[in-house]
């Protein structure tokens, strides 16, 4: 039940998706009036009325909507946020580029809602599947080393809670120092890079864009990579990975565990296996025991 205590927000708008599944999660989804255009988990909160895409927004309709909290992210939408405050509007901006921070992110969304006891009983559960996931891969003969693409061009790579979430999966990643990188424009790669560290596996997730796996494929110099020469080449639909919020915790995390058990001909438990899988190449995604 909700707690209509005046203390906490009525009326919130989400500019991403990761606090509006956060805010279902916690069951204080009658407090939204707006969402990202972008948004499709869960499915019913594209109900709610759409105010933004990534770094634009309708600000009229936002102050129609008399919001008294707007939930953005990162930097990028530091622009959306400042025209928001000058006309008034409350607005906390998360800038999450960790497991640790999504936890705590969804920790701080609880206790603005007043919620602070389900956030946390949320957090428990992500972390026991996370640690659940991690177990299962534990049983890998050995971990793949693993390239995962974030933008096809430039090519970019090694955002932070991909990369931990990869490990967590089983893999090993090829650019482990990229991670420290923030923002995009530093993480960005000489494709050349990529046949020197030699990766096994290959998994693309391209934010608002179908992964071509031809172009991967016949990029200059690449068809002697291993996981070119292994067919080892999968994506990720960005709903699941490039939203640091909790589908990247839980299907997200399933599904690179799935790539990965597969990849090594190795079974999954049906508990840990994926409910969406959009990857063809994964067909039944790993068999079970």
């Amino acid at each position: 039940m909700s707690s209509d205590h005046d203390s906490y927000p009525r009326r919130i708008v989400c500019l991403t998706e990761e606090t509006t599944e956060t805010l279902y999660l916690l069951g204080e989804q009658d407090r939204i009036v707006g969402v990202s255009g972008y948004t499709v988990r869960p499915p019913e909160a594209r109900r709610k009325p759409r105010v933004s895409a990534f770094i634009n927004a309708k600000f009229d309709k936002i102050l129609d909507l008399k919001p008294d909290l707007v939930f953005a992210f990162s930097d990028l939408q530091a622009g959306i946020a400042a025209e928001l405050i000058r006309r008034g509007v409350n607005v906390l901006t998360f800038n999450q580029r960790s497991v640790a921070e999504i936890l705590r992110m969804i920790l701080i969304v609880g206790r603005i809602v007043g919620r602070e006891e389900k956030a946390v009983e949320l957090l428990m559960r992500f972390q026991k599947e996370l640690d659940t996931v991690r177990q299962s891969a534990s049983r890998f003969s050995h971990r793949p080393r693993v390239f995962f693409e974030e933008w096809p061009d430039p090519l970019i790579s090694g955002i932070h809670w991909v990369e931990e979430l990869i490990e967590i999966a089983g893999g090993e990643c090829v650019f482990p120092e990229l991670r420290r990188c923030q923002a995009a424009k530093d993480r960005i790669l000489n494709p050349a890079e990529v046949i020197a560290r030699d990766p096994e596996v290959i998994i693309a997730s391209w934010c608002g864009r179908m992964v071509k796996k031809d172009l991967i494929r016949k990029r200059d110099g690449w068809r002697d990579i291993s996981a070119i020469r292994g067919d080892q080449i999968y994506e990720v639909k960005s709903a699941y990975i490039l939203q640091p919020g909790p589908a990247a915790l839980t299907e997200g995390v399933r599904q690179l565990h799935a790539i990965l058990a597969r990849a090594m001909s190795q079974r999954v438990d049906p508990l840990l296996l994926p409910e969406s899988r959009t990857d063809p190449a994964l067909g039944v995604t790993a068999s079970v025991r």
